[in-house]
């Protein structure tokens, strides 16, 4: 069995995570560039944590800008077997008011400019994202939500824009229309990344706007995301705090896999695959490939 080590994926508006002891930081490179920020390793409770800001301490990076594949391949060399990240959206649905948290388990990618996967010509590999969250990671938060009364649902479709721009109203109406739940910028390709990595994934959409669609409510700007997102970051805190009481020592296997995904996965044979994308894959995907 192994260890279990929880990352947190810090989205807007939490940079840091309050609580953490025997803190050390480390800047991890990886054979994709560089991640967002420095890692922060340190433990809250027994769990061992290793945080990353998404955006970068003082949000230097855009949604666009961030290298995903640096941020997922410097986790897992960190060991990390369970990856939960922070997103800020927007709502398409009056019942998932601002502040509430949502538990998504869908994903629509929308987003036209990012690198969405560490496998390539020289090594292909087909992944299956269609449950691309782990349940039982989800299940644990959702029960650290109601054992701390914070306002959460389970379930929900994120669709993930490239932005940096916020919707139009046309679009709002759109993604609205086809049944999506809220909106972001950075869950894509994230998701796809983690479930390469063989991370169990979960992610927690903070909802702090009503996007544009909603009549009776400005359209979203900047100074209104951020006062939501300052009580959002508290809330943040509490829920894991909550959620590290009864975090397992070691990885629970995943029961739909996300742990093995690489299993039946790779289609280039051994002949064909290319030196130098193995050795950069060596982290993500070692496991695998070196028992091919």
């Amino acid at each position: 069995m192994r260890e279990a080590i929880l990352g947190i994926i810090g989205g807007s508006g939490i940079y840091d995570l309050p609580g953490l002891t025997n803190v050390r930081e480390e800047q991890v490179t990886t054979p994709w560039g560089e991640p967002s920020d420095a890692l922060r390793f340190g433990t809250l409770g027994s769990t061992q944590i290793v945080f990353l800001p998404r955006h970068g301490r003082g949000h230097k990076f855009s949604p666009s800008g961030i290298n995903y594949r640096a941020n997922i391949d410097a986790l897992k060399r960190a060991g990390v077997t369970d990856l939960i990240s922070f997103s800020a959206c927007g709502s398409f649905k009056p019942e998932l008011h601002p502040g509430l948290f949502v538990l998504v388990d869908q994903f629509v990618d929308r987003t036209i400019k990012r690198e969405s996967s560490f496998f390539g010509n020289g090594c292909v590999a087909h992944v299956s994202m269609a449950h691309p969250i782990a349940p039982l990671l989800q299940a644990r938060i959702g029960a650290a939500a109601k054992a701390e009364n914070i306002d959460c649902k389970s379930g929900g479709t994120y669709v993930c824009m490239e932005g940096p721009q916020f919707s139009s109203y046309a679009e709002s109406l759109t993604y609205r229309q086809l049944n999506y739940d809220v909106i972001g910028m950075t869950a894509m390709p994230e998701a796809k990344l983690a479930r390469e990595a063989e991370m169990s994934y979960a992610t927690i959409a903070m909802v702090t706007d009503y996007d544009c669609w909603h009549p009776e409510h400005d359209a979203v700007d900047v100074a209104a995301v951020v006062a939501v997102m300052q009580a959002n970051a508290s809330r943040a805190a509490q829920l894991l705090h909550r959620l590290v009481r009864d975090f397992p020592a070691y990885h629970e296997p995943c029961p739909i896999g996300s742990d093995r995904a690489l299993d039946n996965a790779i289609m280039t044979t051994p002949a064909m695959r290319d030196p130098e994308l193995l050795h950069k894959l060596e982290a993500v995907a070692g496991r695998i490939l070196n028992k091919l």
